[in-house]
């Protein structure tokens, strides 16, 4: 259990941060930050709001006496660069999402189904192949997730989902708060179905957190293992890529054996994945092991060919999902929230914020329906 002084430290570890940094943000001198951090005197509450925003937290963390919940933030590959920010920036929105939730009573568990009783050790192919038909059938997704699933994690299953930009950009990150439940992070930069395999590998991860997870993990951050990893990708081919319906897709384009480039990236629209997801899902599907290398050579001859057929727009995503938008709405509309935290947690102007407030509502913001 940490008190005042120790959360202060842990924050600015945790933010990836030195005294300097601090200080050139906040104005507070570096000896008044050493002297918090060893109890000696404590911030006053103007000092303490600047630590909080420059450490990404809540003032609310600085005074809990409660012990500190992990923060196990779990990286494809990790940021070399500004790491210690990004996970700062993570966790204060799946904070701040949590809250309002909480603020509209709209603070649901998980309810996909969540591995417990494999050991990470036992844990095969054919488990995660499982599970992703599971997902799949228990969503209700179909033989073409790829379109809908962004959505059904977000709005059916609360899955908290948030966009940024960090590099290198084929890496995503997830992490399962015993506080605010499962979060994801994705790659703005990232084309939209390049996300959607991102997501469907990290969601492999949140849902066997506590099989490859223990809770005696005290980084505050961690790659998985390359096993790890290859169970991510089969769970995230065989959910994006049914094997049935992808046969089909494909053997209804094929011709004397083969299959055009421009038919390869038809079907990667059609489910809407990446051309090289596709042709990787297509080698195990339709080949062998030995044909490795001339899979390498047909997704380095379909980079080539994406000025040609990719004709998917490759739009920015939003760093916070709609449904996060719409409870801060809702909880400005009841008077949860002021407007100057509406206005924090939107990231926008204060200006701005205003004419939410300043919009009437209208006479008539119910419609009847006889229950079916």
């Amino acid at each position: 259990m940490l008190g005042l002084a120790e959360r202060l430290r842990y924050a600015r570890v945790r933010a990836g941060l030195t005294g300097a940094q601090v200080h050139d943000r906040t104005q507070i001198g570096e000896s008044s930050l050493s002297e918090f951090e060893n109890g000696k005197r404590e911030p006053n509450l103007s000092q303490l709001h600047s630590l909080a925003r420059a450490y990404q937290r809540s003032v609310s963390f600085f005074l809990e006496s409660t012990p500190v919940p992990q923060e196990l933030v779990l990286w494809r590959a990790r940021p070399e660069q500004g790491a210690e920010a990004i996970e700062a920036h993570f966790l204060r929105l799946c904070e701040q999402y949590h809250n309002l939730e909480i603020w509209c009573n709209e603070n649901a568990p998980l309810v996909l189904p969540q591995e417990k009783t494999k050991l990470a050790s036992a844990y095969t192919y054919s488990d995660a192949e499982e599970l992703a038909k599971s997902v799949r059938r228990e969503l209700q997704l179909g033989d073409r997730p790829g379109p809908g699933l962004l959505n059904a994690l977000e709005e059916v299953c609360r899955i908290k989902l948030f966009h940024l930009e960090f590099q290198p950009s084929g890496t995503a990150a997830s992490t399962l708060s015993e506080t605010f439940g499962a979060a994801i992070l994705l790659n703005s930069t990232s084309a939209p179905w390049r996300r959607n395999f991102d997501l469907g590998h990290e969601l492999f991860h949140v849902l066997t957190w506590n099989v490859f997870r223990t809770k005696s993990e005290e980084q505050s951050s961690v790659t998985p293992s390359a096993n790890e990893e290859s169970l991510a990708n089969v769970f995230a081919a065989n959910l994006l890529m049914p094997a049935e319906a992808t046969k089909t897709a494909v053997n209804l384009r094929l011709k004397d054996g083969s299959l055009t480039f421009e038919a390869v990236f038809d079907i990667a629209r059609e489910f809407d994945v990446s051309v090289e997801s596709l042709l990787w899902r297509i080698h195990n599907l339709f080949r062998s092991p030995d044909d490795t290398e001339a899979t390498k050579q047909d997704i380095a001859k379909a980079r080539q060919l994406a000025a040609v057929f990719e004709e998917r727009e490759q739009t920015k995503a939003p760093v916070r999902p709609a449904r996060y938008y719409a409870l801060a709405v809702r909880a400005l509309r009841r008077g949860e929230i002021s407007t100057g935290r509406f206005a924090e947690y939107l990231d926008i102007t204060r200006q701005r914020a205003m004419e939410y407030v300043e919009q009437e509502r209208g006479d008539d913001e119910e419609i009847q329906v006889t229950p079916a």
